[in-house]
């Protein structure tokens, strides 16, 4: 191993330059494949930077070398548990643990874990451990701040020796805006299934214990309408403890299309038990009890779920379906109509095209939207464009208008015909 080049990455590191230190180990790793401490340095890098998968791949690599690594379980560990990933956390500390007996740093870390699972004992015991051996390093400040720790989380209760566990119930966090995994499912909803898929591969091929990477690969499955391989993700993320409403929901989903109506009801009913507001699960459950033709239970599941969230377009959309089975088509009419509003302004163009079929079959476009009789045949240019736009949009000419005159808004000064025009050519472009 280069020894200047290591120091000048670990320099990069301490200034925070996390580009050029990873450049500077992709360096010190190309000479020598098998330093153990390039891919630890580089893994903080990359973590540090805020690429976390990155650096549990590179700690994965150090782990290939070196089974034995302490340093490198610990810092897997770290990355880990800033995913929220416990079960694999627990899994890599005991790991550093195992390999050295003297690490403070990872008892400490597994009395966080602890601590955030509510075994306060546990935790207690490993923090008095890892003071300990902080304190035969010499390193009075590790030893105070576990001290501290147990003095915080010391119960307080006549009661004192009695474990305190937590609520078997509680769900981790949900999938964040800002997580990564929002956007590959982003990637998916616009179709670009097989990109999802190869990322969340990757997730997991860097982390097989990510429980919240099976229920987004499950997701993915759905959507690519492969059901099986998402019941085992889904079944698979549960087993990790990712027992969040989005995993049952999905899961409910895959149990619905595998002819399993009463399993994908259980299923919603956990989602509604861990989050009664979620609107979505009433959208699933709604499903459900269509699929064994109770229809009234469906309607009233697609109403709380509107609701909650009055823009939910799959609400609208599946609520009209259950309408047209019921041949109350003026209700399913109405709730397409607001379907393809919804759809289109969220661009979910897929979705849009699906119930606007729907309508179609329901009314012909030129009729829809309160029209009588059908218009004359269009003469003007305005008329030609006008009624173009009307097709494409189901007939919805309050939709029609509002979308014109987002565009003027945009683009003042310009003539009616063009306004139409660009309205139909961005539809039509946003549909191919």
């Amino acid at each position: 191993m280069s020894a200047p080049l290591f120091q000048q990455g670990q320099a990069q590191l301490r200034q925070k330059q996390y580009a050029d230190a990873i450049a500077t180990f992709t360096q010190v790793l190309d000479a020598d494949p098998f330093s153990i401490d390039a891919y630890c340095q580089r893994g903080l890098a990359y973590y540090d930077s805020g690429n976390v998968y990155a650096a549990i791949e590179d700690y994965g690599k150090a782990l290939e070398i070196d089974s034995k690594s302490a340093k490198a379980y610990y810092c897997r560990a770290l990355a880990r548990l800033s995913l929220k990933n416990i079960p694999g956390t627990m899994a890599d500390v005991e790991l550093a643990i195992g390999c050295d007996r003297t690490y403070a740093a990872a008892y400490k870390l597994r009395a966080i874990v602890h601590r955030k699972q509510g075994e306060i004992p546990a935790a207690i015991a490993d923090f008095k451990v890892a003071s300990g051996l902080y304190l035969d390093q010499k390193d009075a400040e590790g030893a105070r701040q576990c001290i501290d720790k147990i003095e915080e989380i010391r119960p307080k209760t006549p009661n004192a020796n009695a474990p305190i566990t937590k609520s078997p119930n509680a769900p981790p966090p949900a999938l964040s805006e800002k997580d990564y995994f929002t956007q590959i499912l982003d990637r998916a909803k616009i179709g670009q299934l097989s990109q999802a898929l190869s990322d969340i591969n990757w997730v997991l091929q860097a982390d097989p214990q990510d429980g919240k990477a099976y229920c987004c690969r499950g997701l993915v499955y759905c959507k690519q309408g492969n059901y099986q391989a998402a019941m085992a993700d889904f079944n698979q993320a549960l087993t990790l403890k990712f027992e969040d409403p989005i995993t049952f929901r999905g899961r409910s989903k895959a149990r619905l299309n595998l002819k399993d109506p009463q399993g994908a009801i259980a299923d919603c009913n956990q989602a509604l038990f861990l989050s009664p507001e979620d609107s979505d699960a009433y959208v699933a459950r709604g499903n459900a009890y269509r699929a064994i033709g109770h229809h009234l239970g469906a309607i009233e599941d697609y109403a709380e779920a509107l609701r909650l969230n009055g823009n939910n377009a799959d609400a609208f959309y599946q609520r009209g379906l259950t309408y047209a089975g019921m041949k109350e088509n003026p209700q399913a009419i109405a709730d397409y109509q607001r379907a393809i509003s919804l759809f289109c302004a969220q661009e979910e163009w897929f979705n849009y095209q699906q119930v606007l079929a729907q309508l179609n079959q329901l009314q012909p476009p030129a009729q829809a939207a309160n029209q009588a009789p059908p218009p004359p045949p269009p003469q003007t240019t305005h008329e030609r464009l006008w009624q173009r736009l009307l097709d494409l949009l189901g007939g919805n000419q309050e939709l029609a208008k509002g979308m014109v005159r987002s565009t003027k808004a945009h683009y003042p000064g310009r003539s009616e015909e063009w306004y139409l025009e660009t309205v139909i050519l961005n539809l039509e472009d946003h549909m191919r």
